[in-house]
């Protein structure tokens, strides 16, 4: 494929003890992990831009840890070809575990520092003799408190997984996931120096604060081999979630004594959203004359609601950052506001994959997207850039064109041109809809297979502009002009494999230059763009002895570098660089699996941001995970 790709396979979440799944990405270069909304799940920024999260393919269910997940995959570089409207830097894609022809029973139990406790089970398996109808059910659950003060997690997760193989050609599969979650709504700090100063642990938002959430997602898969070469795959997802919070704002800036912090709140709910999703790929091979085709033809569609109900309360008490006081007054009567939304898409697509020589292959794609959202704003407090019935309707083109060549068999020399876009429904002073922004990038490579294909590497360069960006109306900042353009240029290096029997590495670096290239405010131009570090470094190594008397001890150790990086892009608040450090033991015995996880070894003092408020993360932390498999 011309394109960067790269995979964290399950071997790797268990060896790091990664209990927030988003911090697999932190072994594949270009990516930063995000803390979300409330520091409640994580996000990833990709190339300098905010990444998008899929689950199997899919905008859906994030997962709460990583104990359903097979692998995580990230994709490089514009992704709108195949998944619509996104942003250019790529996607990150958690693949679930699905069910096995061969019995498979483990049971596992983690506990570690701020009172961390999760025990999952993972069985599967043939239900019946002929093994066309296997199983898998998947159970997590987690209580924990945190190093941030008052917080704390109560999390639980059910995932049964069908398979049936109606016949030799055609295989039926079904998903039902389940999430309740409990976590606390954790407010992070202002992007100031001065924050910095605080202890981590150090809470300037209310410690009553939560955000809770009930899941439900069905997933049902068909697979029909209609020949050898032809076959149709149709996919079909619906969610639903319901939750409340209850939330701190920490907006305002220190009043001028530098230590009391202004703040508002909101929350209440509950809210309730929708996700539907249905898709169907035509794949076929077959040839014109000498040359070989790989196609692919897809149709999906996705409908998306949300009806949100909250309160507000814009003169809540105010808090002293160094001498915190929780003790709150009776709240008066809050603001309160309804919104309704509702987003339709439909998407048309073509890939077809030309082996021009035995050595040479052509990528050409395209997808046309047809986009149809509705909102109702019902407040108590108008809002003028946002009128109380709003809608926007876009269609888009997004082409994708690259070229593999491979001179020797181990080596891939490729080069693509991708594009993206992105709708917002950003308006104009007159109210009128802004063009959605476009993405194209160009990206060149090499890809190696090495020591008999056990260790693969990647080297790629790129160059992004994303044009027709939304920029503040300087005449009425309430609203848009699409004046706006960013760029993002960079190196990247992914190596993964095993070196030598026993000995397996992961490691990967980059370079990325990603800045504001034009705005009509001259004070923005040319400033660098929030969450993308200028450059950042991983490297992760394990050791098993495969015999003697230590067979089935194994050492693992790496460390995680992540440059400067602007932590807010209007007030250009840099956070400063730091380097993690994790080590890990563990000894396997017949079916038995014991296992350490030392995790920010030196203790260093790092930060991660949400584009507008920076987190501090954990402090040293030690994990211990027994595990039994059948």
């Amino acid at each position: 494929m011309p394109q960067s790709i790269q995979v964290i396979p399950q071997q790797v979440i268990k060896d790091q003890g990664i209990t927030r799944i988003v911090d697999a990405t932190r072994n594949v270069s270009g990516v930063a992990a995000v803390s979300g909304y409330g520091n409640t799940f994580g996000d990833v920024n990709i190339r300098g831009f905010f990444g998008g999260i899929l689950v199997d393919g899919f905008t859906g269910l994030l997962p709460a840890n990583g104990a359903n997940i097979e692998q995580v995959e990230v994709l490089k570089g514009p992704a709108s070809v195949l998944y619509g409207q996104l942003e250019p830097g790529g996607i990150v894609n958690y693949v679930t575990k699905k069910p096995l022809s061969t019995p498979y029973y483990s049971a596992s139990f983690t506990a570690g520092s701020f009172d961390y406790y999760s025990p999952t089970i993972d069985l599967s398996g043939p239900l019946t003799t002929d093994k066309r109808l296997l199983y898998r059910l998947n159970v997590s659950y987690e209580n924990s408190g945190s190093y941030r003060d008052y917080l704390g997690n109560d999390i639980l997760y059910i995932s049964p997984a069908f398979t049936y193989k109606i016949d030799d050609a055609t295989t039926l599969d079904f998903t039902y996931e389940y999430l309740n979650s409990q976590q606390g709504f954790d407010r992070g700090f202002k992007p100031e120096a001065i924050f910095l100063t605080l202890p981590r642990n150090r809470l300037v938002s209310q410690p009553d604060d939560f955000f809770n959430t009930e899941s439900h997602r069905v997933a049902l898969t068909l697979n029909q081999q209609f020949s050898k070469n032809w076959q149709l795959r149709s996919r079909f997802s619906a969610q639903f979630d319901e939750n409340s919070e209850k939330v701190t704002q920490i907006g305002n800036p220190l009043l001028e004594d530098g230590r009391t912090l202004l703040r508002g709140q909101f929350g209440d709910g509950p809210n309730y959203s929708q996700s539907f999703a249905l898709q169907s790929n035509l794949i076929g091979k077959f040839n014109t004359g000498a040359i070989a085709h790989q196609l692919l033809l897809g149709v999906d569609w996705n409908r998306n609601t949300l009806d949100s109900n909250n309160g507000y309360d814009i003169d809540f008490p105010s808090i002293d950052i160094f001498e915190p006081n929780y003790d709150v007054p009776p709240l008066p009567e809050r603001i309160y506001s309804k919104y309704n939304r509702t987003n339709n898409t439909t998407g048309i697509y073509l890939q077809d994959q030309v082996t021009l020589l035995s050595n040479l292959k052509l990528l050409v794609g395209g997808r046309y997207d047809f986009i149809d959202s509705h909102s109702e704003n019902i407040s108590d407090v108008s809002i003028p850039s946002e009128p109380d019935r709003s809608g926007y309707y876009y269609e888009a083109f997004s082409p994708r064109v690259g070229i593999v060549y491979q001179p020797i068999e181990p080596i891939s020399l490729y080069a693509s041109y991708s594009s993206s876009f992105n709708a917002d429904g950003s308006r104009d002073r007159n109210k009128e809809l802004l063009e959605p922004s476009r993405g194209t990038q160009y990206e060149v490579g090499i890809k190696a297979e090495l020591f008999d294909k056990r260790l693969s590497a990647t080297l790629a360069a790129y160059d992004i502009a994303k044009t027709n960006v939304a920029t503040v109306d300087p005449i009425d900042n309430q609203y848009s002009i699409a004046l706006g353009e960013v760029k993002s240029r960079g190196i990247e290096l992914d190596v993964a494999g095993e070196i030598l029997p026993g000995w397996k590495v992961i490691a990967s670096g980059y370079l990325n230059d990603a800045y504001v290239s034009k705005d009509n405010d001259p004070t923005v131009q040319g400033k660098h763009l929030e969450n993308a570090p200028y450059h950042g470094a991983s490297l992760w190594t394990t050791y098993e002895f495969k015999r003697g008397d230590l067979q089935g001890l194994q050492f693992g150790a790496g460390f995680f570098f992540v440059g400067e990086r602007v932590a807010n892009q209007s007030e250009q608040f840099i956070l400063p660089s730091y380097v993690r450090t994790d080590a890990s033991i563990s000894y396997k015995r017949d079916n038995w699996q014991v296992g350490l996880n030392f995790k920010n070894i030196l203790d260093v003092k790092y930060y991660e941001s949400n584009g507008y408020l920076t987190f501090p993360q954990a402090p040293f932390t030690v994990l211990g995970t027994i595990s039994v498999t059948f």
